[in-house]
Order: C-alpha cells, then structure tokens, then sequence
C-alpha cells in the first residue's frame, strides 16, 4: 500500500471564492449575503405587479410599496456594505443583520395581509380580472419574500 498523499500547501479554491494572482475574487456571495438575491428578486416582483394594478385601495397598497421599496433599496445598501468588507470592520454585524430581516420580516408580514386585502377587494370592478391576476401574484410574493426574511433573521441569530 501507498502511503496517502501529504496535504497540499496550496488552498484549494472554495465555491464561495477563488485565489487568483494572490487577490481573492469573489464568485458566490457567503452564508451572510447568499440569501439576498432570492429576497431581492421577489421583493421587487411584489413592487412591480402592485405598481402595474390600478389601484382600487391607496392607503393598503401604499404601504405595500413603501414596505417593499425601502426594504429593497436597504438591503441593497448593506449588501454593498457586506461586499466591501464592512461586516469585517464591526462586531455588531450579525445582530444588526438579524434585527434588520426581523423588523423587516414582520412589516413584511403586515404588507402582505394589507396586500391579500387588496386582492379580495379586487376581485369586482373595473379591470377585475387583470388587476386580480396581479394582485393574486403580488400577494404571493409577498409572502414568500415574508417567508425568506424570516428564514433569514432565525439562520443569523442561530449561527
């Protein structure tokens, strides 16, 4: 039998990042930062097919928007502030992450019950079917973006 082969001295490349010249390019965002591009991509989708409704109920589906634009636009903020290394920088970083999603994860919630609302009263007038259509898409993506701000508030503060 052959002796195994000693340890390799050269790091192999992880799926998360890859050593290339002795500079560390980044490819797949970490554990932090990987769930972001689900929750971005539904989160505007809920933005999008609220805004293309006509809107039958203002106050329920301004709040909808307003939920899901600042919710986006921060996330986008400290997904940048976690890509330029600011999470390295700060101590705090886990709990500001989780007290974020979890504040976000709950006016998400009452988004998407305003947003339910808005597409049971949708479901009569003008435009009803379309309008329901979108609503009904909208409701869902707010539920699932809800769903992935909660998953991810409880994976930060379990790790």
């Amino acid at each position: 039998p052959c002796p195994p082969d000693p340890p390799s001295s050269k790091p192999s490349p992880t799926p998360s990042s890859w050593n290339w010249g002795g500079k560390e390019l980044f490819l797949i965002p970490h554990s932090s930062a990987a769930p972001v591009c689900p929750r971005q991509v539904c989160g505007t989708w809920v933005w999008i097919l609220v805004a293309a409704t006509s809107v039958s109920l203002p106050l329920l589906q301004g709040w909808v928007m307003y939920v899901s634009l600042t919710s986006c636009l921060i996330s986008l903020l400290l997904l940048l502030s976690y890509l330029l290394g600011f999470h390295r920088n700060s101590e705090n970083w886990k709990v500001l992450d989780s007290l974020y999603h979890g504040t976000t994860a709950i006016l998400y919630m009452s988004a998407a019950v305003l947003q339910a609302n808005a597409t049971i009263n949708s479901e009569f007038g003008v435009n009803a079917p379309l309008n329901y259509q979108l609503n009904s898409a909208a409701s869902f993506f707010a539920f699932l973006t809800t769903f992935l701000y909660i998953l991810h508030a409880f994976s930060i503060y379990y790790q």
